[in-house]
């Protein structure tokens, strides 16, 4: 230690002079091992580095590295040189506040260093954001006496930041940003239950035996040698319920992780599933297939990419992988049929077609729930409805209440045959055909 001391210039820079204690060698001559992050990946890089560092064989101390220029980045192998460490000075830690799932939010370490002894093993670990980097990460490096103790170090790092502690058992969602980063965002899903989801009771046991039955028997079936990755495709016209059928198979598989894609998280397909792989047993959730998986002659431009790589993501799952896909569409008759049909891809394809008169019925009792509806003659109304989805229904009462609330003034609302008729009426003749289709709706008779 004296040697160092003595080879140490005494005007170098604060953080160069750290680094010359805690290892008791010149920094410059010591290897450096670094690892890029995803930006998405911060909440858990940094539960993961609590964990590690809070062991009890480790002592850490964080802080923080201030550049002289918003140019320059901090690395630890300038640092240890006197010529660019005397750029940077010892300052606050950044900390990024980033929010989590239930509500929760997690400040983690934007750009420190932390000086960890493991016993009388030395360790430097520098977290920052290149500033210059292509698409934006976060970079961790880590500087030790010997480079097999670096590498141990990041490896047991990357494992534990894959394990993906922030996310696990969460519903997310994703999508990319200019760069091509995934962004994750959390979602709460509503308490749906099984009365809730108004389908015929074959289909919808039809449903839970492909989706929940597996995860309630996942043991034996793995025992068995039985494959646990599958998928199911529920079609039929908008407003059947696909997506309420979907989310209520999400909220019913409690532990298990939920990734939902939609819209713009379409081109999120690759790093949706390689989350599903690190965070399974996981759920996969693919509203409108048909937007990217429509026959080739009438895709638009990218939509075969898309196509290409859900199928590519989807076969390339081992068999032992818990993951299951449920993807809906109203256009099966343009869904390619790779998709559609192949096993491994889609195991099961079902129909939800437009409520039965006994699922319109507890369709309008579903929906009336808190307020009163005094209808003088319920099997008509009912049969009038042949071919109404449930979100027409929905719509319909809504429509009635309204009738109601601008006809009786004060008071509690109480829906008559009378705001029924205006309801179908705005609804079938002024709301026109459009209205009809995009409610569901197919050969009500008004």
């Amino acid at each position: 230690m004296a040697r160092a001391t003595r080879k140490r210039p005494k005007s170098a820079p604060v953080l160069l002079r750290r680094l010359h204690k805690h290892f008791s060698a010149d920094p410059a001559a010591l290897p450096v091992v670094e690892q890029q992050f995803g930006l998405h990946d911060r909440p858990n890089l940094h539960l993961a580095l609590e964990e590690m560092l809070g062991a009890a064989k480790r002592h850490a101390v964080l802080v923080g590295v201030l550049a002289h220029s918003e140019h320059e980045s901090p690395s630890l192998a300038r640092l240890s040189q006197h010529a660019a460490a005397r750029h940077f000075e010892q300052g606050p830690v950044q900390y990024v506040d980033v929010p989590l799932p239930g509500g929760r939010n997690l400040s983690c370490v934007k750009n420190g260093i932390y000086f960890v002894h493991e016993g009388k093993t030395p360790l430097a670990v520098l977290v920052s954001m290149p500033r210059f980097a292509h698409p934006p990460c976060l970079q961790v490096e880590v500087m030790a006496t010997e480079r097999e103790r670096a590498e141990e170090f990041l490896r047991e790092l990357q494992r534990r930041t894959q394990f993906g502690k922030a996310y696990r058992g969460h519903v997310l969602s994703l999508d990319k940003d200019c760069y091509g980063n995934a962004n994750i965002t959390h979602h709460a899903l509503p308490a749906i239950r099984r009365e809730d989801v108004i389908l015929p009771e074959p289909l919808l046991r039809r449903i839970e035996r492909h989706t929940l039955s597996f995860s309630k028997h996942l043991e034996r079936l793995r025992e068995a040698g039985r494959h646990l990755k599958r998928g199911v495709l529920l079609y039929g016209p908008p407003g059947t319920g696909k997506t309420l059928t979907a989310m209520y198979l999400a909220t019913q598989m409690a532990g298990r992780t939920v990734l939902l894609i939609t819209g713009r998280g379409a081109g999120s397909i690759e790093a949706a599933c390689r989350l599903a792989r690190l965070l399974e047993p996981a759920t996969v959730i693919l509203e409108d297939v048909d937007l990217i998986g429509t026959e080739r002659d009438h895709q638009e431009i990218g939509a075969n990419a898309l196509l290409f790589e859900l199928l590519n993501q989807m076969d390339g799952l081992a068999n032992d992988v818990d993951i299951l896909f449920i993807l809906t569409t109203n256009r099966p008759d343009v869904l390619e049929p790779a998709l559609a049909a192949r096993p491994g891809r889609v195991d099961q394809a079902i129909e939800v077609p437009p409520p039965d008169a006994d699922c319109r019925q507890r369709l309008f009792e579903l929906y009336s729930r808190g307020m009163k509806v005094d209808v003088s003659d319920w099997p008509r109304l009912i049969e009038r409805t042949q071919g109404a989805s449930g979100a027409f229904i929905r719509e319909l009462l809504r429509k009635a209440a309204v009738f109601a609330a601008e006809e009786d003034g004060a008071g509690p609302l109480v829906v008559r045959d009378r705001h029924v008729e205006e309801g179908l009426a705005d609804l079938l003749i002024a709301g026109g055909p459009l209205t009809k289709s995009l409610l569901g709706a197919t050969t009500t008779s008004g």
